[in-house]
């Protein structure tokens, strides 16, 4: 089998997929995809994006770059990864129907929808690709989809073929079900702050409502005639009128940037990789400014710290879902979370997640009291606070073997300790401030030597759950109060 060369940094597709005005069929993408079945019911059941929005999008775009601004070895790296993800994910939806999102047809569509967004974005800027430009950059996409190794009569044969089989698949197959409701009516009216804003973090509120109107506007305009068509979905005047805007007007503006300002994934950048924020091992080099995540609420003094920590932990770690409960779904999330920015083999990877599982089935028998095969918020309090009053066992059972496993994963050249580039690449990124990275180092490391062992990683969280008051290190790890 002849394998064709993958796009380069001058490629027709990198140059359009790497503009930043792809953002503006973003959203676009996001409903197609989710309006296939087997996808909406692997969001429902398994997704954080209601919970953590902006972490989902940003380990798409993280996925995205991987995929179509790497070399060779990096996508396939990328694919093996997404293929053991998509392997976990499948089960019954709501209708009593299977599903899995290994499923070739699936995958394939999820693909195509990215090709045909591409030259939507192009068509409604005003400038569209001519039929060899749209041959050219199909080209350039299958090869990189080639890595995936799904059926080639999946594919549409040609670019020419690409209109008819989104059109049939929208009339045949897509269902207009809760997830697409809610990315095209909900979530941005619901979304908390992104870290970025900073300081404008307060006017949120009214910045969201202005962007969540924008949004769905323009996403209705833009999606196919079939798919309005299909399910009652009206494309106003007013609606039309801003996407003619906001296309022409980024395109103007794309065509008069410099080139290292057009784009927001460098075309010639190899990103198979991802780089720790900073490169220092020394934890001090962190600035000890701005605000830390998660402060806790006021308590009277002398009362048992405990309850509102685990309540915190709940709901912003365990309740990965965003639906009030934990179940598998939110520990596998959990344990994604983890593998994601680490590139780990298939064994290290399912070791996390093996770890993660014991935790969960811990969980789920001691705390799961009205037996509905889920844990909500009190159950987990109330539990915890019973098993670790009753002896220290009960942390071993379950919470260690998720640490030690986590600790493993990061420990990534094998040195038996955490430095701080490290503990930075899994706890870090450009969501979280830095002065959080710093704090929640310093808490962990409790000698000060500047890095952390698999004891004292441990000892950290244990003092999280167990510490009546917050005067011990480790129960500061989400805040300090």
């Amino acid at each position: 089998m002849v394998t064709a060369d993958l796009p380069g940094p001058e490629s027709l597709l990198r140059r359009t997929l790497g503009e930043w005005r792809i953002g503006l069929v973003a959203w676009r993408l996001l409903v197609l995809q989710n309006a296939d079945p087997a996808v909406a019911a692997g969001v429902t059941s398994f997704s954080t994006y209601r919970a953590h929005p902006w972490r989902r999008i940003e380990h798409t775009m993280d996925s995205g770059k991987r995929l179509f601004f790497s070399d060779r070895e990096g996508l396939r790296r990328e694919v093996a990864r997404l293929e053991r993800t998509h392997r976990r994910l499948a089960g019954t939806d709501e209708q009593g129907r299977p599903f899995s999102a290994s499923d070739p047809a699936v995958r394939v569509w999820v693909l195509v929808t990215l090709y045909e967004s591409m030259t939507t974005m192009r068509e409604l800027s005003g400038h569209p690709l001519t039929a060899p430009e749209l041959e050219q950059m199909y080209g350039e996409f299958r090869a990189v989809c080639a890595e995936f190794e799904l059926p080639d009569d999946l594919f549409p044969a040609t670019a020419a073929d690409v209109p008819a089989y989104v059109d049939r698949t929208i009339r045949e197959r897509l269902e207009y079900g809760e997830p697409v409701r809610y990315l095209l009516f909900d979530m941005l009216r619901e979304a908390p702050a992104p870290r970025r804003l900073g300081r404008l973090a307060p006017a949120w509120p009214l910045m969201r409502t202005v962007a969540a109107h924008v949004i769905e506007a323009l996403t209705v305009a833009d999606l196919p005639e079939a798919f309005r068509e299909r399910f009652g979905l009206v494309r106003t005047r007013r609606a039309a009128l801003l996407s003619f805007t906001l296309h022409r007007g980024m395109r103007v503006l794309m065509n008069v940037l410099p080139e290292h300002r057009r784009y927001r994934t460098p075309l010639t950048g190899n990103v198979a990789a991802p780089i720790p924020p900073i490169a220092s091992g020394d934890p001090s080099s962190v600035p000890e400014t701005g605000p830390v995540r998660l402060p806790a609420p006021r308590r009277r003094k002398g009362a048992d710290a405990r309850p509102v920590r685990l309540r915190a932990f709940f709901s912003q770690i365990l309740d990965q879902t965003g639906d009030g409960h934990i179940n598998s779904a939110d520990l596998q999330a959990m344990a994604h979370n983890v593998c994601w920015p680490l590139e780990l083999g298939p064994e290290q990877e399912a070791q996390v997640y093996a770890a993660f599982e014991v935790w969960w089935q811990q969980l789920r028998t001691g705390m799961d009291a009205d037996e509905d095969g889920r844990v909500s918020c009190e159950e987990f309090v109330t539990a915890v606070l019973a098993g670790i009053d009753e002896g220290p066992a009960y942390l071993e059972q379950g919470l260690h073997v998720a640490l030690r496993a986590v600790f493993h994963a990061v420990d990534t050249d094998g040195s038996g300790h955490l430095c701080a580039d490290e503990y930075r690449t899994v706890f870090g990124g450009s969501r979280v401030h830095p002065a959080e990275l710093n704090h929640g180092f310093r808490q962990v490391d409790h000698d000060g030597d500047g890095r952390i062992t698999e004891d004292e990683f441990v000892q950290a969280f244990t003092d999280f759950f167990t510490a009546r008051s917050d005067s011990t290190a480790g129960s500061q790890l989400l805040g300090r109060a």
